[in-house]
């Protein structure tokens, strides 16, 4: 992969985020079919903060990750739909499988995942640290998941009369 590359706009949001003494926080993902689970998740993540940066794995990244049939909602979509969100102030798209470059070059003070991450496997956790940084998992919610959605789409879809 080519590793990141963090706009110029965005570097200067940081740039003068940082100068303002503002803390940082970072997540990423795929935000596929975006819902009220995602929200709540970046809703806390910015409370850790002040400031919210948002990695977004693009189409190509997550046809690798997820397979052929992922994305339903295209990289532009999901990074309008999360940037549409009062709780994130930056949406960076990725190509990388891992967000690894990603955090080396936004060095977020505070770096989040979901509780379904064990610490030791959180890609960037030693980046983060190394700054003097550190790292929140969240509890994630109960029957809140992209493809918990699709099973539902589909299990409609195949009711009889429909």
């Amino acid at each position: 992969m080519n590793g990141a590359r963090v706009p110029e706009d965005v570097r200067r949001d940081l740039a003068a985020w940082r100068a303002a003494g503002e803390t940082i926080v970072f997540t990423n993902g795929v935000f596929d079919l975006l819902h009220r689970g995602h929200v709540e998740y970046l809703e806390e993540a910015r409370a850790l903060g002040d400031r919210l940066v948002v990695g977004l794995n693009s189409d190509a990244s997550v046809r690798r990750i997820k397979g052929p049939l992922r994305p339903i909602v295209s990289e532009s979509e999901r990074a309008e739909l999360l940037a549409a969100l009062a709780c994130v102030d930056r949406v960076v798209v990725f190509e990388d499988d891992t967000p690894a470059a990603l955090i080396r070059e936004i060095s977020p003070q505070v770096l989040v995942k979901g509780g379904d991450w064990a610490l030791e496997e959180i890609v960037g956790r030693d980046t983060v640290e190394a700054l003097g940084g550190r790292v929140e998992r969240i509890r994630l919610r109960e029957g809140l998941s992209t493809s918990l959605l699709v099973q539902r789409i589909l299990a409609r879809d195949s009711t009889p009369g429909r």
